[in-house]
């Protein structure tokens, strides 16, 4: 069976357990509502998909319900005109992880993209991610899936990009990783405005170092490695010295690159990095708290409305699990808690990847 840190291999080295806390979350009159006006997260602390009102905040109830056709931990989330794709770890389970379809007004389920739930009758897809994580939409038909890890948590089996269409559910290959020398393991995904494929990847440093980062580049067409686009540089004078298990990437309308970035040891803290496209540095950072302060950390950002970029919140890696979504002004730096973990604000557990109903699903750019 499956270990439980699957869906909690947060990069530190060690995982953490879930508590699945199965609470009646009802459907609101949200449901009919502009798919622009909603915010989608998925809760990892309870299976579920919930929606927010994308100006206030305000909570609208679970758009996927708790564990609905065995959800087991929600990661990568896409918005489609009718549907929602999300990515499922399959936490726990003695098989895959799988792609799921709803719809995304009523949450009815509306099938298995790339199926593995033998509990529920579903054929396994042979070639189903083991531990999905981001996943992006390509040019025409194309989905790609992030495959953090190849067969079991075991830090010498590494992952894959995994490319299958879109429509069908069929696996088509894994992205060659020829010409990267450290160990692959991709967490994040997105097509940038150069038509590349952006893949944030933890790598193995070794014992004694912090597990490194890497930003690596993809042609999407033909699925070969084109480079490195950025990497951990610990004697760097600019801010990739602190690229550390990066997950969450994204363009801002800037064209800038911003990247989740992980503390490497209990006197740093968790940040977003933001890199200049054309030269490739790192040229700024958003501190997700001071040095010192409660840790908070996070695994996925996209950009919403206003050109703000909007970060779901881990704030203990222990039970019970409490998260909020910050919202950031990428311009002065400074988050204000956008959704917060309370029974009104709709206990926000241990979110992780979150999208708008008008966020792209190939760039996951906004569209204003």
């Amino acid at each position: 069976m499956k270990n439980i840190m699957k869906l909690g291999s947060l990069g530190l080295g060690v995982g953490i357990a879930l508590v699945s806390v199965a609470i009646g979350l009802g459907f609101s009159s949200a449901a009919n509502a502009d798919k622009g006006s909603i915010l989608y997260v998925g809760d990892g602390g309870d299976d579920t998909v919930k929606r927010f009102d994308a100006k206030t905040g305000r909570y609208l109830g679970a758009i996927v319900t708790s564990k609905s056709n065995g959800l087991l931990g929600p990661m990568g989330l896409l918005s489609t005109d009718h549907e929602l794709i999300v990515a499922n770890q399959n936490v726990n389970q003695p098989y895959n992880g799988e792609v799921l379809k709803f719809n995304r007004n009523s949450g009815i389920f509306t099938g298995a993209l790339v199926p593995c739930q033998d509990a529920l009758g579903r054929p396994c897809d042979p070639n189903s991610p083991f531990t999905p994580r981001g996943i992006i939409k390509g040019s025409g038909e194309k989905l790609f899936v992030a495959d953090l890890f190849g067969s079991s948590f075991d830090p010498t089996t590494e992952g894959s990009v995994k490319e299958y269409n879109f429509k069908t559910g069929q696996f088509i290959r894994n992205l060659d990783t020829t010409g990267f020398t450290d160990k692959f393991y991709p967490r994040g995904v997105v097509i940038g405005p150069d038509g590349l494929l952006y893949v944030s990847v933890r790598g193995f440093g070794g014992l004694a170092s912090p597990l490194p980062g890497y930003v690596l580049r993809f042609n999407p067409l033909t699925g070969k490695f084109k480079d490195v686009f950025t990497s951990y540089q610990p004697t760097a004078n600019d801010c990739s010295k602190h690229l550390h298990r990066p997950e969450g990437l994204v363009f801002g309308p800037d064209n800038k690159l911003y990247i989740t970035s992980f503390q490497a040891y209990p006197q740093d803290n968790d940040k977003i990095l933001i890199y200049d496209r054309t030269t490739k540095k790192c040229i700024d950072q958003i501190d997700l708290y001071a040095v010192g302060q409660t840790r908070a950390f996070s695994q996925a950002i996209v950009f919403g409305p206003n050109g703000d970029l909007f970060v779901s919140i881990q704030n203990t890696p222990t039970p019970p699990f409490t998260g909020e979504v910050r919202r950031c002004n990428v311009k002065t730096k400074k988050c204000q808690v956008f959704v917060r973990n309370t029974a009104k604000g709709g206990a926000l557990l241990n979110p992780w990847y979150l999208t708008f109903g008008e966020t792209d699903p190939r760039t996951l750019k906004y569209d204003d």
